[in-house]
């Protein structure tokens, strides 16, 4: 992958989430097929309760690093982000039941295929960012429509 160090990207500007609800800190780097990102838990951290984030977040890490590879595409093609769906996580497993305040972790994304109509599957896993320990790791599936209110407005049949 490609470091951003010297070119750094924000990557809420890359991801349709705003406020409280953009969980991810930094862009670290990304490429055509992989995008890495960098959360830190703090107490004030969204989900934090007792000074730690239920493990069961990290999905949710991983959907939004999968946002901030397709708003990274979009941008490289002169692109919008545009809003896809979070269809479903295959064999999400974590090795620890929080993760604590003071915790700094890589969330990576690797694109596993990705269809003309919209589909896409992502291998991700979350590792510790001081110690590269794998802490989870699972399958994200999503869609993104081209055109997401007419997708939102059709009726089911």
């Amino acid at each position: 992958m490609s470091a951003r160090q010297e070119d750094p990207i924000d990557i809420h500007s890359l991801v349709p989430h705003s406020g409280a609800m953009s969980l991810l800190g930094r862009l670290l780097a990304a490429d055509d097929e992989n995008l890495c990102a960098e959360v830190t838990i703090t107490p004030d951290s969204m989900f934090c309760v007792d000074g730690a984030v239920g493990a069961w977040v990290g999905v949710e890490y991983m959907a939004q690093a999968v946002a901030a590879h397709a708003g990274h595409a979009a941008r490289l093609r002169g692109a919008p982000v545009r809003v896809g769906f979070l269809l479903g996580t295959r064999r999400y497993a974590c090795s620890v039941p929080a993760f604590a305040a003071g915790s700094r972790l890589h969330v990576h994304v690797q694109r596993a295929l990705q269809g003309e109509n919209g589909l896409g599957a992502f291998d991700c896993r979350i590792v510790d960012g001081n110690d590269g320990r794998e802490l989870a790791t699972a399958t994200i599936t999503v869609f993104q429509p081209n055109n997401v209110e007419e997708f939102l407005q059709r009726s089911p049949e």
